[in-house]
């Protein structure tokens, strides 16, 4: 079961939002329902299921809903209707006080301008939602010492908020929302006032941090870039409506309309793409130590390379005619097919294609992905990694022109 579900949840942002519920659910656009009633379409019919400990983005333009949307997982909106479950309950059926303590323990917020109070410290900062607990001082502060040198701004822990540049404030609210330890880490664009190489550090060190710890993270952008190097899925939204939701290759590869093959029309493919996305199990995988049955073996498949492994472990790649030259030889009685693995150039499942690329265009065989552990994972070749190196078609039709303000900043 997902750690979170957001379930047909649409908002209507007005004095009466049932009534005009009801218009909408009647056929009414976003723009004939603004005009006719004067209530503003928020979201519509949204539904999402985040996975524990992932990262997972939502992205669009500005006015899409997606900050709306985040605000609806803690409750600081209330939609005008849907369901959102955490944890398996109805966030929507809790009592103000269950609220309250939900709000504490279970999710921390960390926002676009930072959120520091300008009369505290750094430690006291970082604190203060242990002390909103009732934490005695002595142990928030250890606390909070600890998150302080996590994020790299030790010796700063008595400076204020005015004395620190924006990465660095950054760090004092990232720092404060691991603090009270909980599940969940909502980020509304919580990078996006940062010049450009203090937020590829923050990137980093989100990733680093979430890799390591384990949270859930809903992380807010309109930056597709940041999308695609963050999230295990990714949600865009149009106009308050999900176009679509996938995995950053998914959404490449796949684009579910117009509107998102718009959007990732100038991605670098090659830097995004891993070689996991394109590899494919080798047309003949040879085990055992006897030389004729691999070649038996690899000419009953057509295949013209084989790859050797021992258990699960690669052991190298060998040729048909190689095999055949063995298999005849004075010597291929006491060979075996281990003793004709030609160790080469491997690739890991998580290289990005731009660095796999010149290596596969020098091999005449298409190269294993070879896993930590040693094991064969499948297998790549150049025509492959071309193949999805194309540029996107929207359900393989050719992309429709988009003006330009509709692009989504990268």
């Amino acid at each position: 079961m997902a750690l979170i579900e957001v379930e047909n949840v649409t908002k209507i942002f007005g004095p009466a939002p049932k009534r005009a519920l009801e218009r909408y659910r009647a056929g009414l656009s976003k723009e004939a329902l603004l005009a006719e009633t004067g209530h503003t379409l928020g979201l519509a019919d949204v539904s999402l299921s985040i996975e524990k400990g992932e990262i997972f983005v939502v992205m669009g333009l500005s006015g899409s809903g997606k900050s709306t949307l985040i605000r609806h997982i803690n409750r600081l909106i209330d939609p005008t209707a849907g369901r959102i479950m955490v944890d398996g309950v109805n966030v929507l059926e809790m009592s103000n006080r269950a609220l309250e303590r939900f709000r504490r323990t279970t999710m921390s917020m960390v926002f676009q301008r930072f959120g520091l109070m300008p009369h505290r410290t750094v430690l006291q900062n970082v604190g203060y939602g242990l002390a909103v607990r009732g934490v005695r001082q002595a142990a928030r502060d250890a606390k909070a010492m600890e998150w302080i040198e996590t994020v790299g701004l030790s010796g700063y822990e008595n400076q204020y908020p005015t004395q620190l540049s924006g990465g660095m404030q950054q760090r004092v609210g990232l720092a404060r929302a691991l603090a009270t330890d909980a599940e969940i880490l909502l980020m509304d664009e919580a990078f996006s006032a940062l010049d450009p190489l203090i937020r590829s550090q923050m990137q980093d060190q989100l990733i680093a941090l979430q890799a390591k710890l384990g949270k859930t993270v809903v992380f807010i952008t309109h930056d597709l870039d940041e999308a695609l190097r963050l999230g295990d899925h990714i949600a865009i939204l149009k106009d308050g409506r999900l176009s679509q939701v996938g995995r950053p290759h998914e959404i490449l590869l796949n684009p579910a309309d117009d509107y998102v093959a718009e959007f990732v029309r100038d991605v670098n493919r090659a830097r995004v793409l891993t070689v996991e996305v394109v590899m494919k199990p080798p047309q003949a995988r040879l085990t055992g130590e006897n030389m004729q049955r691999a070649l038996d073996e690899m000419r009953r498949v057509g295949a013209r390379y084989g790859y050797i492994v021992e258990g699960e472990r690669y052991r190298g790649v060998t040729s048909a005619a190689r095999l055949e030259e063995a298999v005849s030889g004075a010597g291929g009685n006491s060979q075996t097919l281990y003793d004709v693995a030609e160790t080469g150039p491997t690739l890991a499942a998580d290289d990005a294609l731009e660095t796999a690329l010149p290596a596969a265009l020098e091999t005449e065989y298409p190269l294993p992905v070879v896993g930590d552990a040693g094991q064969l994972m499948g297998v790549v070749s150049p025509s492959e990694m071309s193949t999805v190196l194309a540029p996107p078609k929207a359900n393989g039709a050719p992309l429709a022109s988009r003006p330009d303000d509709e692009r989504l900043a990268s």
